[in-house]
């Protein structure tokens, strides 16, 4: 008689909660820092698919794009001022910025710019929704690359989680906040909302939570290491 097994299946690699110094000392910096890289570079092209749609832009980039209204820059030079701006609010929350966070302020503006460069907006709702479903799905797939390289979170990202620690309140009600913050300033200023406001809302979390587990990479034991 034959006895067949089935292999169980193996467990998903989890986030480490690591220090600056220790996401660099990790290993396997071979291929975090390319996707690392490729995830931010994704992300700003995301971000120019859902401006150009026209539809709706996700909650910080409503307040990019007002700001970007106001000011001589780019709405990609924007994104960089935010970003540095927000790492300074870090200072008091004793947050500790990771590679991937610096490069997050200034990659992703870059990437946008470039990519806003390119595209352009159509006259069609059906190829300015694709675009908008595209970018969505896109900054979904980007948001699970670079968290999953593991260097460190986005300045946005890392400001949440901060007052999270030093509020004691649930993420939810200080994410929820932050953004509402942002997209009614944002909006005064000029920032577009629209359906893809309310669609990214909706998507992006189902998004991250279905990609980021396949994407997070697996860090050596430092116990069976040592």
């Amino acid at each position: 008689m034959t006895i067949t097994t089935q292999a169980t299946p193996r467990p998903a690699a989890q986030l480490a909660n690591l220090s600056p110094a220790e996401q660099l000392r990790a290993g396997r910096l071979g291929r975090r820092l390319p996707q690392l890289a490729t995830g931010l570079v994704l992300y700003g092209v995301s971000m120019a698919m859902m401006v150009r749609s026209g539809l709706g832009l996700d909650p910080w980039d409503v307040l990019h794009y007002g700001v970007a209204t106001w000011l001589p820059l780019t709405f990609g030079g924007v994104v960089i001022a935010t970003g540095v701006v927000v790492l300074l609010l870090w200072i008091p929350l004793r947050q500790m910025p990771g590679l991937g966070t610096v490069a997050n302020a200034v990659v992703i503006g870059l990437a946008t710019d470039a990519a806003l460069a390119l595209l352009v907006t159509s006259e069609g709702l059906a190829v300015r929704s694709a675009m908008l479903a595209g970018g969505i799905v896109l900054n979904g797939l980007a948001t699970a690359l670079y968290i999953g390289a593991q260097l460190g979170p986005g300045p946005r990202d890392g400001l949440m989680t901060g007052l999270v620690r030093r509020t004691g309140w649930s993420v939810r009600v200080v994410r929820t906040s932050i953004e509402l913050g942002v997209v009614a300033t944002g909006w005064l200023l000029g920032g577009v909302v629209g359906i893809g406001t309310i669609a990214y809302a909706l998507a992006i979390g189902p998004l991250v939570q279905m990609m980021l587990p396949r994407l997070v990479v697996e860090l050596p034991d430092p116990d069976r290491a040592s």
